[in-house]
């Protein structure tokens, strides 16, 4: 029996790659309670999954998700960056009550989280994959986390708090573990909560190999408003993340020629030209059978101007969807390994991202902004004993309330401090939203200046309409129509037709920055953030 199930998993395991095998393995015996697969893709849009937007990719085990469970279609972060994404979603509470307001912060492991009170009430709990919190991990039976933002290739993790080398492409790789993580060491006595957070499909987007021929036929139709002029829209007008102008060729774009012609001034240059020095001789080799015809093509065309704009939106767009591609190939993965070991039916699944992204609309790559395309987030969650198959809502939803509704879910006792709510009435009524939910989704980013120069900001989402608050070294208002205006294209604050909605809106936001005790929002008296992450070590 034990040689069967290790050649059972080292199957499974194979199937990580290209080449997906359907393989058996052991069913587990016995009625447990809820385990929970919490799976954390970082950066991903919800503009790419198939499910909620089918003009650029299929994700087919994604949407399998979304098909057996329910798809929040108001789902928002709040506050669109990757460590304070994570830190609200571990403690159920704002950044401004967790500490975490901006990514060169230190997590404070010594406060409550989610794993901790699900520890007390007898669950396992592991996370695996990008922690990106500079503190250790407290709370998880066991950890095994990549070092900083990580690298997509043969990565380094730290395994409870020792670094172990890995071989492979990331996403695959984090799967594998995840999969073994469940199979080996589980204590198959106890229920479970397994955090699965990947890299991909962070910046800088490097595709596995065997996807590297993906959507080189494919030209993406530009988005309506991909020269954006900013109109009427100063914090927007001044950020550094277009795709023109900011996007690096080498870095982001992989055009890291062996003649050492092509030249960059933002930076990250040398770091382009680097990245892949951890990848196997096979490995550069398929690397270079793909991007080298592209960087000589590119050095012949001495493209500029619309045509150089283009063609970067072209290759930012396959790049990104390349990756994306194997994220939803490894949720299949993972999905035919809780089938076959039969548990799929008592496990709630979670898939999301840690913030929205841009896929080139106001010709923008990156997040942090509140506006739509950053602070929307795609939330999926099965759970066939409390969930409708296919249900959808668009109940106004926070990652902030991930914490209780895990807890919730779980039986466990939601603490009075949290400040996210539980999602269990949503969820067991058909996706429909109760008649005492929030009214608006509550954010606030605090990270400038710093790396691509997005103001510190805060505001609410409603069904309809958004206010935001642009301050620290600037003061000015916006708000959009998000029906009449679901693009951002035109700010209406202080429009005479919008005044009476322009009040009601500045009351809630006062009775919201209330509710989650956000006292001093401007930074009068408290300045959070006082440092330039750029010149932070490992961040």
């Amino acid at each position: 029996m034990k040689k069967e199930l290790l050649f059972t998993f080292s199957a499974l395991i194979a199937t990580t790659s290209c080449n997906i095998k359907k393989t058996d393995s052991e069913q587990i015996a016995g009625k447990k309670p809820m385990n929970i697969i919490y799976i954390m893709s970082d950066d991903h849009s919800y503009q790419t999954i198939s499910a909620y937007d089918k003009r650029f990719i299929q994700t087919p085990n994604i949407d399998r998700l979304a098909n057996e469970g329910v798809r929040f279609t108001n789902s928002f972060v709040a506050n669109s960056i990757s460590g304070p994404s994570r830190a609200c979603i571990l403690t159920g509470k704002h950044s401004h009550a967790n500490g975490f307001t901006d990514n060169s912060s230190t997590f404070d492991g010594s406060q409550q989280t989610y794993p901790k009170l699900l520890q007390k009430a007898g669950y396992e709990t592991a996370i695996i994959g990008k922690w990106h919190l500079t503190s250790a991990p407290t709370g998880f039976d066991y950890s095994e986390i990549l070092i900083g933002q990580g690298i997509y290739y043969n990565a380094p993790f730290i395994k409870n708090g020792k670094q172990v080398p890995s071989k492979g492409y990331v996403t695959n790789v984090i799967t594998e573990k995840a999969i073994d993580w469940m199979e080996n060491i589980h204590d198959k006595n106890k229920p479970f909560c397994l955090l699965l957070h990947h890299k991909a499909p962070h910046r800088t987007w490097m595709p596995d190999t065997c996807d590297l021929q993906l959507f080189s036929d494919t030209t993406f139709e530009l988005p309506a408003n991909f020269y954006d002029d900013y109109n009427g829209r100063q914090a927007a007008h001044e950020q550094k993340m277009s795709i023109i102008k900011d996007m690096d060729l080498v870095y982001d774009l992989k055009m890291a020629d062996k003649e050492n012609e092509i030249h960059t001034t933002t930076g990250l240059e040398n770091a382009g030209r680097s990245m892949y020095n951890s990848m196997t001789p096979e490995e550069k080799a398929a690397w270079d059978a793909h991007y080298d015809p592209i960087i000589q093509k590119f050095k012949k065309d001495k493209l500029s101007g619309k045509q150089l704009s283009e063609w970067k939106y072209q290759q930012y767009m396959r790049d990104y969807l390349r990756v994306i591609h194997s994220i939803d190939r490894n949720i299949g993965v993972l999905l035919n390994y809780l089938e076959k070991t039969g548990l799929l039916e008592n496990t709630m699944i979670v898939y999301t991202s840690d913030q929205g992204f841009y896929m080139g609309e106001h010709v923008r790559f990156d997040k942090r902004f509140m506006y739509e395309e950053c602070q929307r987030m795609p939330l999926i969650i099965r759970y066939p004993k409390a969930i409708k198959a296919g249900s959808t809502s668009n109940a106004i939803s926070m990652n902030v309330d991930f914490a209780p509704t895990f807890l919730d879910f779980a039986g466990v006792e939601v603490p009075s401090d949290i400040q996210g709510a539980s999602l269990k009435p949503v969820l067991e009524n058909e996706g429909k939203t109760p008649a005492d939910w929030r009214k608006a989704a509550y954010y606030h980013y605090y990270e400038y200046p710093a790396e691509h120069s997005v103001k510190r900001h805060y505001g609410i989402r409603t069904q309809d309409f958004k206010l935001i608050h642009f301050y620290n070294d600037i003061d000015e208002w916006e708000m959009y129509d998000m029906k009449a205006d679901p693009r951002e294209m035109n700010n209406i604050f202080g429009k005479a037709e919008y005044a009476k909605k322009q009040k009601e809106l500045m009351q809630l936001l006062e009775e919201t920055q209330k509710q989650y005790k956000d006292n001093d929002p401007d930074e009068k008296e408290t300045v959070l953030f006082k440092g330039d992450r750029r010149l932070m070590e490992n961040r």
